[in-house]
């Protein structure tokens, strides 16, 4: 069972980040802790949004890839501190990591009461809509005088507190286990895509700009890349680097390539951009796709290459309804894997239907019935939408 443990302070001496040690090591044999700090998320400023700055999106990754939450806070002036305030605040304003999560929450003061009032509150702010945490009912440790209550291995000293703390965190991994009986089977959590092709893979040219619109050349020139009648061994043949392009050149689709970097590489076709289904110009080979891309629909682009990149789909299509009713274009990703099975990039290949759906019918002497037209579009009930710039597809209009 793997677990996250939030430290609520941002403090550099913090007894609740000791408490929380202290559970990882002492109660292994229970789950595996990760503790998490919170001194690098920003205060929370709605009108200055950080929700996908590298802190906040860590700590919304671990949260959801986790089992359940254990939250340790001190109590500052009867709450919680305003750095654990603000760090739910990012994490309920547009993204909602803790919802139907498991949470359960610990706590260390120097007083008596060992931050019950801060506990309360938290409660009743994991509760709120937007947060919408299941926060494990009873079972409050609150650890008083805690100056006293660690010796200076920081181990807890007193058995009886031992004995409860570890009864309590015995109960929170048979809630874990009834609240992950009753949500059902978890979806998997897909990494973010780096449509900046900011990493580096054992292919990645180094040294050359993407963005660069003479990247193809400066490339070539760096690694010594062949061309003309060089011969190319392939796995099923010899050809000529003349004769591939040749070959790739006549195919009946577009077909494009972008690498597991996210970096656009290859694209067959030598028309004139206005004249392709999905126009490409020659500078555009080595750019990131967030660069291929309008920002406006980078979120589907990278929907797509999450479900390719995880195996959730192997191939993905969809019909782009803007090129008239004489065509039925599909945009076609297919995911490419490496002999070992690794993810390696996507092929998008684009293909006009049409002249294929109008070739079978008269071969067969078929017809198409029903409230469907193959040849403008798919039916009235289809979702139509402009914004479709096609999973990896590098539009000239980005």
């Amino acid at each position: 069972m793997k677990l996250v443990g939030i430290v609520g302070s941002n403090a550099e001496v913090s007894y609740n980040r000791i408490l929380l040690k202290y559970i990882k090591k002492q109660f292994s044999h229970l789950f595996d802790l990760e503790i998490l700090e919170i001194k690098d998320i920003p205060l929370f400023n709605q009108s200055d949004d950080q929700t996908n700055s590298a802190a906040v999106q860590k700590l919304n990754q671990k949260i959801l890839q986790a089992d359940g939450i254990i939250i340790a806070t001190p109590e500052h002036n009867h709450t919680i501190p305003a750095s654990l305030k603000s760090v739910l605040e990012w994490l309920s304003f547009k993204i909602h990591p803790l919802e139907n999560k498991p949470v359960m929450i610990v706590g260390a003061s120097y007083y008596d009461q060992g931050s019950s009032r801060a506990q309360l509150h938290l409660r009743q702010i994991l509760d709120a809509p937007g947060v919408n945490a299941i926060v494990l009912p009873g079972n409050e440790f609150l650890l008083g005088k805690v100056k006293e209550a660690f010796d200076e291995q920081e181990n807890l000293k007193d058995k009886r507190t031992i004995d409860f703390l570890g009864t309590c965190l015995e109960k929170f991994t048979q809630f874990i286990t009834l609240v992950s009986a009753v949500e059902g089977p978890k979806k998997p959590v897909l990494e973010p895509e780096d449509l900046y092709a900011t990493g580096k893979i054992a292919t990645t040219i180094e040294g050359v700009d993407k963005e660069a619109d003479d990247w193809l050349e400066q490339a070539a020139e760096l690694v010594g890349a062949v061309e003309g009648n060089t011969y190319v061994k392939l796995e099923r043949g010899l050809l000529t680097v003349d004769q591939l392009n040749y070959f790739l050149a006549s195919m009946p689709m577009e077909l494009t390539y972008a690498d597991s970097n996210n970096q656009f590489l290859y694209y067959n076709h030598t028309k004139p951009a206005e004249e392709m289904l999905a126009a490409r110009v020659p500078g555009q080979v080595g750019n990131p796709l967030s660069k291929c891309h309008p920002e406006r629909v980078h979120k589907g682009v990278e929907w797509v290459l999450q479900q390719l990149r995880s195996g959730t789909m192997d191939a993905f299509r969809v019909n782009v309804p803007t090129h008239g009713p004489d065509k039925y274009v599909v945009h076609n990703y297919q995911a490419l894997h490496d002999k070992d099975g690794n993810y390696a990039g996507v092929n998008e290949y684009i293909l006009d239907f049409k002249p294929i759906i109008d070739w079978y019918l008269a071969q067969t002497g078929q017809k198409l019935i029903g409230d469907v037209d193959a040849v403008s579009s798919a039916s009235v009930k289809d979702h139509h939408s402009d914004d479709v710039d096609a999973g990896t597809s590098a539009s000239v209009k980005a």
